[in-house]
């Protein structure tokens, strides 16, 4: 049965919003040590996305790049991203989905769906389509991207808690260190993908009981 681990969209949708107005930027322009992807790690369409986030996000994860051991940099994925391409992703986790578990009911398999793409058109707006979350990795010195799978398949949904029983000492080992160091920045994980952290939005007020979430839906 799909987890919602801790955030169903009921208790999502309660919660207040009251927009700052910060504007989007780009964290490379704070910290050398923050990479943009050259291409997104698990969406098929081989294209990259925008890395562009809020300003206060921009400040923390420039901030979390520089606490990072040396060696070690910060490559960004994915921050803001339009409703089209939500939609876009909607559908295919859905397809993907639907294709693993035929014989789920309808109720279930949208449980499932939402662990990994949030609604496009909900109340309670996506994560990334308000420009507060961010999806990440980190790199080594010749550009490797650290164990944060192991034994499971890259980027393999079943690995994607971050909390997965069965990681490698090593996997565990990078993942806590991702933790640590963007925790210490005041930057929030949502437990379902281990790669995808935000301030400002709807989860991250769940998760830190803080009222009203900051940061609302961005209307192109």
């Amino acid at each position: 049965m799909a987890k919602s681990f801790g955030e169903p969209l009921k208790k999502l949708r309660a919660i207040p919003i009251s927009d700052n107005g910060e504007k989007l930027i780009d964290p490379q322009s704070l910290s050398k040590r923050i990479h943009k992807a050259e291409k997104h790690p698990v969406m098929t369409d081989d294209k990259s996305r925008s890395i562009l986030v809020r300003e206060t996000v921009a400040k923390k994860l420039a901030d979390a790049a520089e606490r990072l051991p040396e060696g070690i940099d910060m490559v960004l994925f994915e921050g803001f991203r339009p409703i089209e391409i939500q939609r876009q992703n909607n559908e295919w986790v859905r397809r993907i989905m639907s294709e693993k578990y035929p014989t789920w009911s309808k109720v279930a398999l949208q449980r499932k769906i939402n662990e990994f793409s949030a609604p496009a058109d909900d109340k309670c707006p996506p994560p990334h389509l308000t420009g507060g979350a961010v999806d990440l990795y980190l790199i080594d010195n010749t550009g490797k991207i650290l164990d944060f799978f192991s034994p499971y398949g890259a980027w393999n949904t079943e690995g994607a808690e971050t909390s997965v029983k069965g990681l490698s000492e090593t996997a565990k080992k990078n993942r806590q260190l991702l933790i640590e160091t963007l925790e210490s920045v005041g930057l929030t994980n949502y437990l379902g993908e281990w790669w995808r952290w935000s301030y400002g939005d709807s989860g991250w007020a769940l998760r830190t009981n803080a009222s009203p979430a900051i940061y609302d839906r961005i209307s192109e």
